[in-house]
């Protein structure tokens, strides 16, 4: 059992570290930019949270198959290949929530910032600091669209024991032998797990004074 924990955290928080490492910068990025098609590219952007994860496996399955162009990596049914589809079902939610949160921030933030001279990547910065819970909110749900899914990891990973089996593979296993009492039990740790990463989350990104006295402090 605590194997199958340690992978299933393992595979979930790298995927969404990679998916946040790409998509919070590419939000601020789109949320400061104004080009043609735009509104189409955000509204891509929000269709991805209806993206079915068995879709995400499949797609995954056969880039790293032996007939997929990846497949000379030998990586399908690895702890790899689970971490690379959970990041493109993760992403979605991260870029999604991630905009919405920056673009909610008042554009007076980034004009206070310019005025007492920052520059224009320092005012983004800025207005991703004041958007922090948002982000946040982002990150706690593709982590939790990551380590819930099942078709994708099944797929991918072949819920090999010992190798590639996670808490959702194992509850599946369990349900089709019969075993109801470890089944419940593993979604109650599954669940467990949820609350104890997004607790931390929330935790670590506690009020540490307001946003107007930040950037006075910084500016000082």
């Amino acid at each position: 059992m605590g194997e199958i924990v340690r992978l299933s955290l393992i595979v979930s928080l790298t995927a969404v570290a990679i998916a946040a490492a790409i998509a919070i910068p590419l939000a601020a990025l789109i949320s400061v930019a104004r080009f043609h098609g735009r509104n189409i590219l955000i509204a891509l952007i929000y269709t991805g949270f209806a993206l079915p994860p068995v879709v995400v496996g499949l797609f995954v399955y056969m880039m790293l198959s032996r007939s997929g162009p990846l497949g000379m990596l030998d990586l399908l049914f690895t702890p790899t290949a689970m971490i690379l589809s959970q990041t493109i079902i993760s992403f979605p939610y991260v870029l999604g929530v991630s905009l919405a949160a920056i673009e909610a921030v008042p554009t007076d933030v980034v004009l206070q910032a310019r005025a007492l001279g920052a520059s224009r990547m320092r005012a983004v910065y800025m207005r991703i600091r004041e958007a922090k819970y948002g982000i946040v909110a982002s990150i706690v749900a593709g982590f939790g669209a990551a380590i819930s899914e099942v078709g994708s990891v099944l797929l991918v990973g072949g819920n090999v024991q010992g190798e590639t089996r996670v808490l959702t593979g194992s509850i599946m296993l369990e349900t089709r032998r019969g075993n109801f009492g470890p089944a419940v039990s593993m979604g109650l740790i599954l669940l467990g797990l949820v609350f104890l990463v997004n607790a931390g989350l929330m935790f670590l990104s506690r009020p540490a004074g307001s946003g107007s006295q930040r950037m006075r402090q910084e500016q000082l």
